[in-house]
């Protein structure tokens, strides 16, 4: 199953640094920036989340949630996201249920690095699946979309 622009995105409730499950529908009414990516401290994604990090303003100028998933624990996500400050909760996916539902898995079950921007009434408004996963969507394309939805 593959979620596009214009479906419903999946519901999901996962553990999140900070002790406290997230679910998508707490943030009903923003937008929400849903960024999956493969591991924990691997060189693309600790560049991709820090950018992400380091313009969290912009994405806060516009009430937008940035939630990073991927398969790795919480106590995984809470020393990645310790060593690197960020300021967005990372979700424990570990079974990769959410992953499969938004159709980021290759093949084999790797987590492809992919972005979705989920719109405040939980429609998909944007949706981009690396295939190799060697770089990232930049914060000015996803800035550039939320503020389409405005």
């Amino acid at each position: 199953m593959s979620i596009s622009v214009g479906d419903r995105a999946p519901a999901f409730t996962l553990p999140s640094t900070g002790g406290t499950p997230v679910s998508l529908s707490d943030f009903a009414g923003r937008p929400v920036v849903l960024v999956f990516y493969p591991g924990d401290d691997t060189p693309v994604c600790t560049k991709q989340l820090n950018s992400y990090n380091d313009d969290l303003a912009q994405f806060e100028a516009l009430d937008a949630q940035v939630l990073g998933i991927s398969a790795q624990s919480v106590e995984s996500h809470e020393k990645f996201s310790g060593k690197h400050g960020f300021k967005f909760p990372l979700l424990a996916d570990t079974d990769k249920a959410v992953a499969g539902a938004y159709g980021t898995l290759g093949p084999i079950g790797f987590p492809r690095r992919s972005v979705f921007i989920v719109d405040g009434e939980g429609v998909v408004r944007y949706a981009h699946r690396a295939i190799a996963g060697l770089t990232f969507r930049p914060v000015s394309e996803l800035v550039e979309v939320l503020t389409s939805l405005q």
